[in-house]
């Protein structure tokens, strides 16, 4: 576990090539590459117990709290073609067609992560929070949760399972997706308060909020049930956002022009973000690929213009009737933290592309980045945010030294990070000359469970 996690933190590869780079490492690895899979095997058993245990250390040790709960789902693809129960093709957030495996994280708000959870590449996102906060409701030993998460994981299912459970929510909805009736209230300019010059809000109290929720009849069949609940609607409008929102939209009809003048271009590799503002456009839904046709292309202008009505509109359901909305606000905000750690998982530790085979081998890895990315967010609050993850493991990478008499090691970097890790984790690594047992001293300083 000590290789994988180096490995992942300063140099990620393979699990392959991390044995095979053990030796840059002053521990002492003692066994082979078949005990790297084997072990891979052995994590994916303590998986669930290994998380419980490193939240109540997070707990003990940070005072973490979990009453504000980050949650949400991206997805990670495989170098590969082939298909199973685990590896499924779904939708991609980076755009690939290889099979992916979903992953669910949830996160505190001080951006340490608290349990992770995988899915078939097919499940859809808010499929997925259920059965997290089943998991860590019940193992955990938490009180009452909010759960903050986006749109895509706003479903009935989910509201009125958090509210079963006696928790919260605060779920951001989709003004573009909603009813006539909710699109109304929210373009009414009645009832708006400025905020600075930031931005503009408005709520309102839902005492019968309709939500529709998915019950089983003889065990298989599905159908939706409407149950009535507690709920607050805030609406909020930003100029900001609302310039975004049309430079992204130009952009986009710009490639959907482009698309009428020259459909043969786009040829299996259709951008249906932009199709979808194009009337009268045909394509083959197995090859993407933009059928003749006798009919006009153009631009559907009647949509574009219902679009831009919703510019710089925003819209969150909340649980907490009695919080107020600036502060609901804020803490909807926060999600882009979460985010942010998928970013670092994807770019920083490599999580993927993925080469391994086997479920348990696929969960034993991401439990391996689950902890890469928790020692990184706990570094990064040790040092009290003056770092991202990124500069500390470059840093990091630099950390070496050689041996240039037989118990004299010479270290040739140090900077402002390494004397604020020495300064946080009681270790000296900023003396040029070292003993051997001074840094085997010192390792063991950063290893000692006291820190």
């Amino acid at each position: 576990m000590r290789l994988l996690l180096y490995s992942r933190l300063l140099w990620p590869n393979s699990k392959r090539a991390s044995f095979f780079s053990k030796e840059q490492f002053f521990d002492k690895f003692d066994f082979d590459l078949r005990d790297i899979y084997s072990a891979l095997t052995h994590f994916d058993k303590i998986a669930e117990k290994l998380q419980q245990h490193l939240h109540e250390k997070v707990v003990e040790q940070y005072n973490r709290e979990t009453d504000l709960i980050y949650y949400d789902v991206t997805n990670y693809y495989f170098e590969t073609e082939t298909q199973d129960e685990l590896r499924r093709k779904g939708y991609s957030k980076e755009g690939r067609k290889s099979p992916i495996v979903q992953m669910g994280l949830m996160m505190d708000k001080e951006s340490l992560p608290i349990a992770y959870k995988i899915f078939p590449g097919n499940t859809h996102d808010s499929q997925t929070l259920m059965p997290m906060l089943a998991q860590i409701k019940k193992k955990f030993k938490t009180k009452r949760i909010i759960t903050v998460a986006d749109k895509g994981l706003n479903s009935g299912d989910n509201i009125v399972f958090n509210a079963t459970l006696g928790d919260g929510y605060i779920f951001s909805k989709s003004v573009r997706g909603a009813s006539a009736d909710f699109k109304e209230w929210v373009v009414n300019s009645s009832g708006y308060r400025n905020i600075g010059d930031e931005y503009k809000i408005k709520s309102k109290l839902v005492p019968d909020a309709e939500i529709k929720i998915t019950v089983r009849q003889d065990g298989k069949k599905k159908k939706k049930k409407t149950v009535r609940v507690e709920q607050k609607w805030i609406a909020f409008y930003s100029e900001k956002y609302a310039l975004r929102a049309k430079h992204k939209r130009w952009e986009v009809l710009a490639k959907a022009a482009d698309m009428i003048k020259n459909p043969a271009k786009y040829k299996g590799v259709l951008d249906y973000g932009a199709a979808g503002y194009i009337k009268n456009l045909k394509v083959d839904k197995d090859s993407g690929e933009i059928l003749t046709a006798s009919d006009v292309l153009y631009l559907d202008h009647e949509r574009i213009a219902e679009e831009e009505k919703l510019d710089g509109y925003y819209a969150i359901i909340t649980s907490e009737l009695d919080d107020s909305d600036e502060h609901i606000v804020s803490i909807y905000k926060g999600l882009w933290r979460i985010e942010e750690s998928f970013k670092i998982s994807k770019s920083v530790l490599n999580t993927r592309p993925i080469f391994l085979q086997t479920e348990k081998h696929i969960n034993a890895h991401m439990l391996i980045c689950f902890i890469a990315l928790l020692i990184g967010r706990i570094i990064e609050k040790r040092l009290d945010g003056k770092y991202t993850i990124k500069k500390i493991t470059e840093t990091l990478q630099k950390v070496a030294c050689s041996n240039i008499s037989q118990n004299i090691w010479l270290f040739d970097h140090a900077d402002d990070i390494t004397d604020n890790l020495n300064a946080a984790f009681g270790t000296n690594f900023g003396l040029k000359n070292m003993t051997l047992q001074e840094i085997k001293n010192n390792l063991s300083l950063a290893k000692s469970s006291h820190r």
